[in-house]
């Protein structure tokens, strides 16, 4: 299983968001062998945040070869014709490094806040996926638009590869949820604070038998773990703080809930829960520092070898 990274787009403390942080945070993932680098997305939100495509364009330079990924771009929100400029331009400028994973979004918020319907979310996030996949490889659009227009010529630049950009569906688990994955996806992003490596398992069985009745394969079907929250210390009260005062209320989470489903705690706890979600067949887990980034990261890649 590989590990990658979130890009520090809030605020956790009195750390500030600034290109030098992101920065420190691909140094230290790049040094410490990380596989990929991702970005989440909002536009508002309960704190300080940072515009994901805007925060990975700014590390393209730094980031060696480590895979670029949007875990998860609003497709429902940007819509097919601006998302798929933004993430056709990070596709060639990082040398075909991406993978778009786009969902409509959780957050009545942001539906809000750009005056769309956030009951028609699902709607117009299936017609968004078919026209960005057209768009991305300059293909007929296979449906009659009924929220999004159409441009007049292919987009240009394209991404370099023939086939696209990989774009990963994400979705929390729900039987709707795969069979979306299934029927529009080329990978599945799933998120660790909303599951369990139990659930996880029995999602991926489930998504198994879409994935064939869709002709694809599972065993070639990509899968991985997205916001797995993380912050590794010996220091039971420390790890406590953590829940309670910062994700707790940030996240609307129980505490005791949230404790055995993120990395917050003990190396031995962080080791044995990441090791579960190897043997629940994850490919990748995408951890998120709750803070102190570059101190995190080293201490994850010292339980990285611990994972089985």
């Amino acid at each position: 299983m590989e590990l990658g990274v979130h890009l520090p787009l809030m605020e956790f403390g009195d750390e500030g968001l600034s290109l030098r942080r992101l920065r420190a945070v691909v140094d230290a993932a790049r040094e410490s062998g990380f596989a990929a680098l991702s970005a989440n997305d909002h536009f508002v939100f309960s704190t300080p945040w940072l515009d994901g495509p805007t925060a990975l364009a700014a590390v393209i330079e730094r980031s060696g070869d480590m895979t670029l990924a949007t875990t998860i771009s609003l497709a429902s929100l940007r819509g097919p014709v601006p998302l798929a400029k933004t993430l056709a331009a990070l596709d060639l400028l990082s040398g075909g490094r991406l993978v778009a994973g786009v969902g409509p979004g959780s957050s009545k918020r942001d539906y809000d806040a750009l005056g769309i319907s956030f009951e028609d979310r699902w709607k117009r996030f299936d017609e968004a996926v078919m026209i960005l996949r057209a768009l991305l490889r300059d293909e007929p659009v296979p449906v009659r638009p009924n929220h999004f227009a159409l441009p007049d010529a292919p987009l240009a630049p394209a991404p370099p590869g023939a086939a696209g950009i990989p774009l990963w569906i994400g979705s929390w688990g729900s039987p709707a949820g795969l069979r979306r994955v299934a029927r529009l996806g080329d990978g599945w992003l799933a998120s660790a604070y909303n599951t369990t490596p139990e659930q996880f398992a029995s999602a991926r069985e489930a998504l198994a038998v879409e994935l064939a009745r869709q002709g694809k394969s599972a065993a070639q079907f990509p899968n991985a773990l997205v916001t797995m929250w993380t912050w590794i210390t010996d220091d039971r009260t420390d790890a406590d703080r953590v829940l309670s005062d910062v994700l707790c209320p940030l996240l609307r989470r129980d505490s005791a809930k949230l404790g055995a489903q993120v990395c917050v705690g003990s190396p031995d706890h962080c080791a044995e829960l990441l090791s579960r979600y190897a043997e629940a067949g994850c490919r990748r887990v995408y951890l998120w520092p709750v803070g102190d980034e570059t101190r995190q990261l080293e201490l994850a890649a010292e339980v990285a070898p611990r994972i089985q």
